[in-house]
């Protein structure tokens, strides 16, 4: 890469470092805001009451926000309680009269506000996720608050409400898919299925306590909020230590990864960067998120086994060791994670790296002497142990070196060798990856 391209991102300015999906989102949800709140201030606030006591829900919300699975930041109680009051139809005995811009401009507030602490202690929001959530009540409340003012059944209110918000959810979820494939260069299917696996029950279960909100406030009046702000934080903390135990899973594993490194047995870097490489190949070929999570600590660990050794292997590259070295390698590797109890695929991943694409090929020398070609004794290798084969071949090689032809040549030693050793389809992923990063 050239001086000026390595140079360029350092002198580019804060907005620029966003990427063209989340900043047109963010624009666009800002432009909402600012002619909310230029309304609002011009008219008055519509039952005040009301929208400070949704705007507190919604700071709460905001305050008890979260990280799920994928970095996804989210704030249900928050989400819950601004769609609630964009589907608000009466409150208690009185009709709730409020504008859809008026929603936008509560919600907004309250999320300001609920931000303020997180700014406060150096955790501030993501300012993509805060838009997408805002987008998606924006919506609600700009095609329900028109159908709120006409007198129908409660049956048909209820049936609007759900296939409102079903379709905001949707949304909301194309537009996460849209900037998480522009984000990590995954295919915007691929990253539309990870999105719905992540985010489809969680918007259900908001929607519904949104609705839930909505039903009782009509009867119980505002005391319903208060009853009902409880049990939602209760079911937040819940998720919240889910979320922590996945996170320190993650950070334990990179801890362990470092082992070899500081005990002198591979490259400093090697095995991030192996990792990294893992998960980029794994995303081109299609992988979905929780498989891509097992690769990623499957190629974190991939050479912790190599501590087994009476002496380290030049350089930590096990793609020069012998066969029977890289399998013993492979095996003690996996038993160490296997003893943690909780990583049995991730082990079996470890395990299978070291083995061949394919079986000997045909009058290779074959047992049987007739050059038929001898079954393998099990199944191929999983795509995960494939990628990590592939992967730590190129990092063993190459390393940090960022010589074009260097990396040209081991590309093309992989594709020599894709006859028996490496998928040939793996290799091709993992050279348009590596394609991708000299471009910049």
């Amino acid at each position: 890469m050239s001086t000026s391209a390595q140079a360029g991102p350092s002198r580019r300015h804060g907005w620029q470092r966003f990427d063209s999906g989340p900043l047109a989102v963010v624009a666009v949800a800002g432009t909402l805001v600012v002619v909310a709140v230029a309304t609002v201030t011009a008219g008055g606030l519509v039952q005040p009451q009301v929208a400070v006591i949704f705007g507190v829900l919604v700071a709460i919300g905001e305050l008890f926000r979260m990280v799920m699975s994928g970095n996804r930041e989210v704030a249900p109680i928050a989400s819950a309680g601004a769609l609630g009051y964009a589907l608000l139809t009466t409150v208690g005995p009185e009709r709730a009269g409020h504008p859809a811009l008026q929603v936008v401009a509560v919600a907004a507030a309250g999320m300001f506000v609920g931000s303020l602490p997180h700014v406060a202690v150096g955790r501030s929001p993501r300012l993509d996720a805060m838009a997408r959530r805002l987008l998606t009540i924006a919506v609600v409340a700009l095609v329900f608050r028109p159908l709120a003012s006409l007198k129908l059944e409660w049956e048909v209110l209820l049936c609007l409400m759900a296939v409102t918000l079903v379709a905001s959810c949707f949304l909301e979820v194309c537009i996460a898919a849209l900037i998480r494939a522009e984000a990590v260069r995954a295919r915007f299917g691929i990253a539309l299925r990870d999105e719905m696996n992540a985010k489809m029950a969680l918007c259900a279960a908001v929607g519904a306590t949104a609705m839930l909100i909505v039903v009782s406030t009509s009867v119980m009046g505002r005391a319903a909020l208060l009853v009902f702000t409880a049990p939602i934080l209760v079911t937040q903390f819940a998720f919240r230590r889910y979320a922590g135990i996945r996170a320190t899973y993650l950070q334990t594993v990179r801890a362990l990864s470092r082992v070899t490194e500081v005990g002198g047995y591979v490259e400093a870097g090697h095995s991030h960067r192996v990792s990294r490489l893992a998960v980029a190949m794994g995303r081109e070929l299609g992988m979905a998120e929780e498989e891509l999570l097992e690769l990623e600590y499957a190629a974190l660990m991939h050479d912790i086994g190599q501590l087994s050794l009476g002496d380290p292997i030049p350089g930590g590259a096990t793609v020069l060791a012998s066969p029977n070295e890289q399998r013993r390698i492979a095996e003690l590797g996996a038993e160490v994670i296997k003893e943690t109890g909780v990583l049995d695929r991730v082990a079996y991943i470890v395990r299978r790296q070291s083995d061949p694409y394919r079986a000997t090929p045909a009058g290779a020398g074959t047992p049987d002497g007739n050059g038929a070609a001898v079954p393998s004794p099990q199944p191929p290798p999983p795509l995960a142990s494939r990628i990590i084969k592939a992967a730590n071949a190129y990092d063993d090689l190459v390393g940090e070196s960022s010589d074009r032809d260097r990396g040209a040549a081991v590309l093309e030693r992989l594709r020599l060798d894709s006859a028996v050793e490496y998928d040939p389809t793996v290799v091709e992923a993992l050279a348009r990856v590596v394609g991708r990063r000299r471009h910049g």
